[in-house]
C-alpha cells in the first residue's frame, strides 16, 4: 500500500518535472523563435521594397532602346 503511494507520488513529480522544465520551456522557445523570423522576414521584405523602389527611380528612361550586341538589324538588299 504505501509503495503504492510512493511509486503515484514519484508518477506525479515526474509529470512536474516533465512539463514545467521541458514541455512550457521548449513552447515559451519555439513560440520566441517564430515571432523573431516574422519580425526578420518583414524586415527582409521592406528592405527589398527600399531596393526596388530606389532601382526603379534611379533607371534613366531612355526613349530610344538600344540594341543588344547580336540582335538583328534590318538592311535594305543590295542591286
Amino acid at each position: 500500500m504505501i509503495f503504492r503511494i510512493l511509486f503515484y507520488a514519484f508518477l506525479v513529480y515526474l509529470l512536474y518535472k516533465l512539463m514545467f522544465d521541458f514541455i512550457i520551456p521548449v513552447y515559451k522557445t519555439t513560440r520566441q523563435v517564430k515571432k523573431e523570423f516574422r519580425e526578420m522576414h518583414g524586415r527582409m521584405q521592406e528592405h527589398m521594397q527600399q531596393q526596388q523602389h530606389s532601382q526603379q527611380s534611379q533607371r534613366p528612361k531612355s526613349e530610344t532602346p538600344k540594341t543588344k550586341p547580336g540582335d538583328y538589324i534590318d538592311f535594305e538588299e543590295l542591286k
